[in-house]
């Protein structure tokens, strides 16, 4: 089973929250966030956040499936999809959907932000509404591009911990600048900007600066 992460974290539930409650007029009654698992393949979603945490074992099982995903990443640009989940009940990976409908839930709507590698965030509005038109669902896509930045950021910050000095040798890093160029930005010395990226690396768990960089992507930190 794919496990969720920590979701003892007042900031992302209260984000949430307040996501939540701006998206009742449109009728939005779950929110779900998925993400790569880091040391997975791109086809390993985890859950990073649920809103209201009854929603939990439903989103585990979204997780779990084949729908959405690797599959539809072809494009470098965020990607939204409109779906009545009861049409698609009985096909193969069916079970989160039923799960959904047992929770009252017709509808979704989802918004994919793409990562290098095939890989991607994800946020998922569920809603007990059948929308009437296109337009709905775009005022619910344009509400997750909004809400986004600061949500990334918080999940981020909860799952790995870098110091800001990390932080910026490994954004550095990402913009393609060595070691003694990063140096050079950072005004410090080669030793130190190696010093810090090897703890970046240790925290992220590989073993050279390229994949740091990657999964640091993964996890939203970059």
């Amino acid at each position: 089973m794919t496990l969720p992460v920590n979701f003892d974290n007042m900031g992302v539930d209260a984000l949430l929250t307040d996501w939540l409650t701006a998206l009742a007029e449109q009728g939005v009654e779950g929110l779900v966030v998925l993400g790569p698992v880091p040391t997975g393949t791109p086809h390993d979603r985890e859950v990073l956040a649920v809103h209201p945490p009854r929603f939990v074992g439903a989103a585990l099982s979204l997780a779990e499936s084949s729908d959405f995903g690797a599959d539809w990443r072809e494009s470098d640009a965020p990607l939204v999809a409109w779906q009545d989940i009861s049409k698609a009940v009985g096909e193969k990976d069916g079970r989160w959907r039923r799960l959904w409908l047992a929770h009252g839930q017709q509808s979704l709507v989802w918004v994919s932000f793409p990562l290098p590698a095939g890989r991607a965030f994800e946020c998922f509005m569920f809603s007990p509404r059948m929308f009437a038109s296109r337009a709905d669902a775009t005022q619910l896509a344009w509400s997750a591009f909004n809400v986004w930045p600061m949500l990334r950021r918080m999940i981020a910050e909860q799952r790995v911990s870098l110091t800001p000095r990390e932080l910026e040798s490994l954004n550095l890093a990402f913009e393609g600048l060595t070691a003694r160029e990063t140096a050079a930005r950072m005004d410090c010395t080669e030793r130190t900007v190696n010093y810090h990226l090897a703890n970046a690396m240790a925290k992220l768990q590989t073993d050279n600066k390229l994949s740091a960089v990657q999964r640091a992507c993964w996890l939203g930190l970059i």
